[in-house]
């Protein structure tokens, strides 16, 4: 099993996440992040920390966004690796509470 970076990160990309991850599992985008599912150990500690709430085990990912799963695996190979917390987007408040974002994903 792995965890997956699910819709609401997009546009907000908020990094409290990337910190707490021991292996370094995660890619960053224009305006998302991604967990290359290779790498992630499964240890949960990201999960809690997002604070759009964007990242779910693969077997508790809804399943409107089951899709995440393929996205992720694929940009984690194209994107670089990110392990240290940056500022958020300025606009990033702007974009929590907005659904429906995949058409915003910048690659």
């Amino acid at each position: 099993m792995t965890y997956v970076v699910a819709e609401s990160c997009i546009r907000c990309k908020l990094t409290d996440c990337v910190e707490v991850c021991p292996v370094d599992c995660f890619h960053e985008g224009p305006n998302y992040l991604v967990i290359d599912p290779e790498e992630c150990i499964d240890c949960s500690l990201c999960e809690p920390e997002c604070p759009v709430n964007a990242i779910f085990a693969e077997d508790d990912l809804p399943k409107e966004q089951a899709h995440f799963l393929e996205l992720n695996a694929e940009l984690s190979q194209v994107w670089p690796v990110i392990s240290e917390m940056k500022d958020p987007p300025e606009d990033a408040d702007d974009w929590r509470e907005v659904k429906d974002k995949l058409q915003y994903l910048e690659r």
